[in-house]
């Protein structure tokens, strides 16, 4: 998913390597060993540079991380970017059908 950039206050600043995804709000982050470390707590950047700041679990310190660790997520925990960009205008538009005019009935 990303890599520490550095640690900021108590949380984890990660930039994404995913260059198509982006992480759920609250997603569970873990190391390679599939221990979780913290979630997902903000997402910064532009949209090709996504960065993630994580909030760390209990027993777990920002500062023990060195730049360059690799963090993970689960794949059902990503969004495909294109969620995020604007959508493309349809060609054509909308066409009306013609309105049919009623007339009233004569009685007789």
């Amino acid at each position: 998913m990303g890599t520490f950039v550095h640690a900021v206050e108590d949380e984890m600043l990660c930039s994404s390597l995913l260059p198509d995804k982006v992480p759920y709000f609250n997603a569970p982050i873990y190391l390679q060993n599939k221990s979780v470390i913290g979630k997902v707590d903000e997402i910064l950047g532009p949209i090709n540079e996504v960065y993630f700041s994580i909030k760390m679990g209990e027993g777990m310190v920002a500062n023990s991380f060195k730049k360059g660790d690799k963090v993970y997520i689960g794949g059902d925990k990503l969004l495909p970017i294109e969620r995020f960009l604007p959508k493309p205008k349809v060609a054509g538009g909308v066409t009306s059908k013609p309105m049919l005019s009623v007339e009233p009935m004569s009685s007789g």
